[in-house]
């Protein structure tokens, strides 16, 4: 894996990751009982994004550490892969 595969799969993570956890302890502007004109009533008021991202940060982190470790150990191949969902690689051609 490459320095450019490696950001690209820890940009992903983080971004998947993000988006499961911007939802979590969210207040609205509903849940406060103060709806500004012109606003839904699920709009956020509170939001934490800063401390989320944080989180998010750490979270991607340990995840990107055991996907890089796998790709790069071998322990998962794309052939393996293949033969779990598809099997349309078919065994090595060296054997």
């Amino acid at each position: 894996m490459g320095l450019t595969s490696a950001l690209v799969l820890y940009a992903v993570i983080w971004f998947m990751t993000f988006l499961i956890v911007i939802p979590f302890r969210l207040e609205t502007q509903g849940d406060r009982g103060k709806v500004v004109e012109g606003t839904h009533a699920s709009s956020p008021e509170v939001h934490n994004l800063k401390r989320k991202a944080l989180i998010t940060t750490l979270i991607a982190l340990a995840l990107w550490a055991v996907i890089a470790g796998i790709i790069i150990s071998g322990w998962i191949t794309v052939r393996e892969l293949d033969s779990w969902m598809f099997n349309r690689m078919g065994p090595p051609s060296g054997l």
